[in-house]
């Protein structure tokens, strides 16, 4: 890999380092109560978004992998979960009511209210599994990796490249809001 890509993988290990970080910041101090607590009926709480952020990055980088591993890019219609994801081992502990491939995605507000009420560090764990999953895929991409059409279902078809920032893009947003729904609820 040339200097360059080295240095395009490591902006985007800092990038996904400071999602990590700024779950842990999100998540310290809250109570379970709290964590699932909603600002009105029709809005996500702090739990559920750090969970879809988490899903969100755990099926993506799995996708990621499977694919640039020589697995054929998903195209049509394939919403199919991607082998690999850490969420197989998370789900019982974590106790949402959700089928298992779901990321939360198009979730209801009925749904987001299932969401459980568990301790707010378990989330933090579960993104640290995923970070750390997420890293160790970062750099096994070589630079040819990064050029690769890894998902058809979209046109134009999605490169490895377009996908990692998409990912980072989605969770700093995601990861964002919490904050704001944590600081919300906070000044109540």
């Amino acid at each position: 890999m040339t200097e360059e890509q080295n240095w395009a993988i490591s902006i985007l290990e800092d990038g996904f380092g400071r999602v990590r970080e700024s779950v842990e910041r999100v998540v310290f101090g809250l109570s379970p109560a709290r964590l699932v607590e909603q600002p009105s009926p029709e809005t996500n709480s702090v739990g559920w978004i750090l969970w879809h952020l988490t899903r969100i990055t755990d099926d993506h980088f799995a996708a990621l992998a499977h694919t640039l591993g020589g697995a054929e890019p998903p195209a049509g219609r394939d919403f199919s979960m991607p082998p690999g994801q850490l969420w197989a081992s998370w789900r019982a502990r974590i106790g949402t009511p959700y089928p298992e491939a779901t990321t939360g995605y198009g979730h209801s507000p009925e749904e987001v209210a299932a969401f459980p009420q568990i301790e707010p560090q378990l989330l933090g764990e579960y993104q640290d599994a995923v970070h750390k999953r997420a890293v160790e895929i970062l750099h096994g991409i070589s630079a040819e990796d990064l050029g690769k059409v890894v998902d058809r279902r979209w046109d134009p078809p999605v490169t490895a490249a377009v996908r990692l920032v998409s990912i980072l893009n989605d969770a700093t947003q995601h990861v964002g809001q919490a904050a704001y729904v944590k600081g919300l609820l906070a000044s109540r």
